[in-house]
């Protein structure tokens, strides 16, 4: 049993022995086999490299190569171009030598020339001297053998020509004098009236009031309240002052703003439609009253631009000419006046050849700065600039707009338009309405002017002061005498009064010759 054990236990160490030989053998042999392959793979890795770098070496030859060639064209390229340019630099330096030649010789021939002229400039101005010393001498022999001075001998032969030709000098002055004048009057005649036709505005003034109807005697008590309460709560919050007198029906508004005005008689309409009339109401229709108000001076300034077809006044502008509305001159709605003046002003631009728009312009907004004469220093006129400048308006416009009253000269012929459109507006029947005593002086005084001048018998204002008759002393006046006397009278009239339109001045020189028979 045992010997069997043995010899089988024997028999596996054998076989142990040789698988591990085996697999030694076989271990080696794979290391072996490891490291041909590996060595097959290095030989094969180092040959692709070589083959890499010997491909590279023939590309950068090739590169080389190309290279060269490219810097030989290059080169080439660049020669010809130096030789092209330098030939071309070569031909403008022989074109700047000719012109500077040619320059020389010009220059020359001016130096010639100059010195030419200036000998003959020195020729005739010793010429002149001479004839200046000649005449000299001739003037002074004249002078002794005549016994009078140049400036004398002038004086008297023009007083003697004129007294021995004075019928034919006027009754040239006379035929030139009315044949320019009826050409210009029947053009500016036939101007003017298709113009004032086309227009056809109605005659009546507007007129801003400040005066508030009330139904009964009664309702003064409440105006004034207790202690005055609701009268000085009006008066504070409005910014004017409320008279309330024994006036029947009618309480009066006083105030230099015609704005604040019109939101005060709005407001105490509103209170006595209302009837409560306590000083807290007060200042809340007052409020409501200021928002209506300018409201309405929007809509004012829109429409007003809006009827005369311009479109592009700024909102600015036109709430300021809004509150012309609100604004007379001499009994005339001052935008009412600006309006009408636009549409005269444009028709008149359109038949001289004016600029329409910027005469409509100007015309509209020329009185613009009565809109707050009463609250900034100066004239309409100045403080109206001074307002459309602050704007950015057309410099035409304010050039067309500041000439109304000839406080600057004209300088377009948009400016001579709207102070002609000024003067229709404001002269036509109607237009405007001035004081009986204003009236008055106005004629004393152009009456005055009149027998102010030597040889005036009497005179007299017609036409309401449209015209001015005077007759003068025909032994002292001659005729030419008269015509000097009227163009004197027109110029100190223009200088010392100030009225719409324009005034005539009539001279009449009547000879009268009287004898009684006995």
């Amino acid at each position: 049993m045992f010997p069997e054990t043995g010899q089988t236990y024997m028999s596996m160490e054998i076989v142990a022995l040789i698988g591990f030989g085996a697999l030694v053998v076989g271990g080696g042999i794979g290391y072996v086999v490891r490291q041909l392959l590996v060595q097959q793979r290095k030989n094969s890795i180092e040959l692709r490299v070589q083959q890499l770098l010997l491909n590279a070496k023939t590309e950068a030859k090739e590169l080389l190569l190309a290279a060269k060639d490219k810097a030989v064209r290059s080169l080439e390229e660049a020669t010809t171009e130096a030789k092209r340019q330098e030939e071309q630099i070569r031909k403008l330096e022989e074109r700047v030598a000719r012109r500077e030649e040619m320059i020389d010789r010009k220059y020359t021939d001016i130096e010639k020339e100059s010195a030419e002229l200036k000998e003959k400039t020195e020729k005739v101005r010793e010429a002149k001297e001479r004839i200046a010393a000649v005449e000299a001498e001739k003037q002074k022999e004249l002078e002794r053998v005549a016994g009078l001075s140049m400036e004398t001998a002038r004086e008297e032969l023009l007083k003697n020509l004129e007294k021995k030709y004075e019928e034919d000098i006027l009754a040239r002055i006379q035929k030139l004098e009315r044949t320019g004048n009826e050409a210009f009057e029947r053009k500016a005649k036939d101007i003017l009236a298709s113009i004032v036709h086309r227009l056809g505005s109605s005659a009546a003034s507007e007129f801003t009031t400040t005066t508030v109807t009330i139904p009964n005697e009664e309702i003064k008590g409440k105006i004034i309240g207790r202690e005055g309460r609701n009268i000085r709560a009006l008066e504070r919050a409005a910014g004017v002052e409320i008279i309330v007198d024994d006036t029947p029906g009618t309480v009066i508004i006083s105030g230099f703003d015609p704005v604040r005005r019109h939101v005060a008689k709005m407001a105490l309409e509103n209170l006595l439609a209302d009837g409560r009339i306590q000083p807290a109401r007060i200042e809340e229709v007052v409020e409501k009253a200021k928002l209506e108000i300018d409201k309405i001076i929007k809509e004012a300034g829109e429409s007003a631009a809006y009827e005369i077809g311009v479109f592009d006044i700024d909102a600015r502008l036109l709430h300021l000419l809004g509150r012309l509305k609100f604004r007379t001159s001499y009994g005339q709605n001052v935008l009412q006046h600006s309006i009408e003046m636009a549409h005269l002003a444009g028709m008149l631009a359109s038949e001289l050849g004016g600029d329409v728009n910027i005469a409509k312009k100007g015309a509209l907004l020329h009185d613009i700065g009565k809109a707050v004469d009463h609250e900034v220093q100066g004239t309409h006129v100045e403080i109206g600039r001074r307002i459309l400048q602050k704007f950015n308006a057309d410099n035409r416009i304010i050039q067309a707009m500041q000439s109304h009253h000839e406080e600057y000269p004209y300088e377009t012929l948009e400016s001579v338009i709207v102070q002609v459109a000024d003067a229709i507006s404001a002269g036509r029947p109607g237009a405007r309405r001035d004081s009986v005593e204003n009236y008055l002086k106005r004629l004393s005084d152009l009456e005055n002017i009149a027998n102010s001048f030597p040889g005036v018998e009497k005179s007299y204002a017609i036409q309401a002061g449209r015209e001015i008759r005077v007759f003068v002393t025909p032994d002292t006046i001659s005729d030419l005498d008269a015509k000097k006397m009227a163009r004197d009278i027109a110029n100190r009239v223009e200088q010392e009064l100030k009225y719409p339109g324009e005034i005539k001045v009539n001279i009449i020189r009547e000879m009268r010759a009287i004898e009684y028979a006995r």
